[in-house]
């Protein structure tokens, strides 16, 4: 029997994250789909306009307030939420005082949240001012692609190269590794940076064939031998029909 994304991922209810590079809006659309509740699509970043198919709405930070603005789609299963934005193609971020207003007022089972940016990057390390994360989220779901492995560590691969340097050890130009990746989603200055109290369920996305799913099978058992703040790693393949390839868990004790 399939596993279930939405108990794989800790989504089945409240509000979950999605920081790193790889794939974070690619799940939160699957996630919302799959989901049988009502569920908010929104963001604290900047996010590429929502999908056809999906109601959104938007409002400039003066406008009405969110709650009127959602009186109207109370019976709408499937809501985006964002705010208008100058930069072509994108939507702008709400506040956690915002969000929190929306979750008061929405009556939504799920909130999925991209709260990273990585310009369609593989890969990404946070800045200091990084991840938006709320402090009340309950999940955050760290991603990175498997598709950088054996890839050398760059501008075309990676958003802030120099942060993952800092972070891995990787040097620019190096191919990147399952230990370099390990060090990634296990570092307080990387893939945990700001989680706090959540849960947290790192995915390696994009594994698409048995050599990355090798690679990434190693680089989650690294991460899970250098950090005690999660007990699983998902490998996934948000495109396919089957989107969980494997879940590496803890095993034995700390």
């Amino acid at each position: 029997m399939p596993m279930n994304l939405l108990d794989v991922l800790h989504a089945r209810r409240g509000v979950v994250c999605f920081v790193g590079a790889g794939g974070k809006k690619t799940t939160m659309y699957r996630l919302a789909a799959l989901h049988p509740g009502r569920v908010l699509i929104t963001t604290t970043a900047h996010i590429e306009y929502f999908p056809r198919g999906i109601t959104a709405l938007t409002t400039e930070p003066a406008d009405i307030t969110w709650c009127a603005k959602l009186a109207p789609h109370r019976g709408q299963r499937v809501l985006a939420l964002a705010h208008a934005c100058e930069l072509r193609g994108r939507h702008a971020g709400l506040s956690p005082a915002e969000l929190r207003e929306v979750l008061a007022c929405g009556g939504f089972d799920l909130c999925v949240v991209k709260s990273d940016g990585a310009r369609s990057r593989h890969i990404k390390a946070p800045a200091d001012h990084e991840p938006a994360l709320p402090d009340f989220a309950d999940t955050v779901v760290p991603i990175v692609s498997a598709k950088v492995f054996g890839r050398p560590l760059g501008e075309k691969i990676a958003h802030r190269p120099e942060r993952i340097t800092a972070v891995t050890g990787a040097q620019p130009g190096e191919p990147l590794t399952a230990t370099h990746v390990a060090r990634l989603l296990a570092s307080a200055e990387g893939s945990l940076r700001r989680t706090g109290g959540a849960t947290v369920v790192p995915v390696i996305n994009m594994v698409d064939n048995r050599i990355l799913e090798a690679a990434a099978r190693a680089a989650a058992e690294e991460a899970l031998a250098l950090t005690q703040r999660f007990d699983r790693v998902v490998l996934a393949a948000m495109r396919s029909d089957e989107p969980i390839v494997r879940v590496v868990e803890r095993t034995g004790g700390p």
